[in-house]
């Protein structure tokens, strides 16, 4: 199937993405999250708050490995974060339903840019103090009767919206 091994993924280039993970409990969503960042070559991932980190077995049951692969990084406050990554020049953006936010089929995106997505918790969703803080909120466009995604759903739609738009 023509893999990379985990070295040569460490040593290839990787999309201008960054994703935190803001106070996720579910040990699979983190795994799952992993695996997706690993298919999409995306930068790192920040594990922040009562997010869990490798090495861990749960995690490792939907990681599959992947938290070997890709670069992670614990934050405890996510607002901290938030600060830093603007200071480190990327553009963040909290995905959220909230007033004034952007559809994720109408960004346009710069490979010349960096970028940010926070996903929040299961039930909560992004810390309104992170969303706060963040450049935009972006939204995934709903036309059912739920109006939300499993977490590690919502990472995978927006990750692999994020690839198409930079990988070159």
């Amino acid at each position: 199937m023509q893999r990379i091994s985990v070295d040569e993924f460490k040593a290839a280039d990787k999309i201008p993405l960054v994703i935190v993970l803001d106070n996720v409990r579910s040990l699979n969503n983190v795994g799952s999250v992993f695996r997706t960042s690993d298919a999409f070559r995306a930068s790192a991932i920040y594990l922040c708050g009562i997010t869990s980190t490798p090495p861990h077995p749960e995690i490792h049951k939907t990681a599959l490995g992947a938290e070997d692969s890709v670069e992670w990084h614990y934050a405890a406050d996510t607002v901290a974060l938030i600060d830093e990554l603007h200071a480190r020049g990327y553009f963040v953006y909290a995905i959220e339903q909230v007033e004034g936010s952007v559809s994720l089929a109408d960004i346009e995106l710069s490979p010349e840019k960096k970028y940010a997505v926070v996903l929040g918790n299961e039930v909560n969703g992004v810390q309104q103090q992170v969303v706060d803080k963040c450049d935009a909120c972006l939204e995934i466009p709903q036309y059912g009767t739920k109006h939300s995604l499993n977490v590690s759903v919502t990472a995978g739609l927006v990750i692999w919206d994020f690839f198409k738009q930079l990988f070159r």
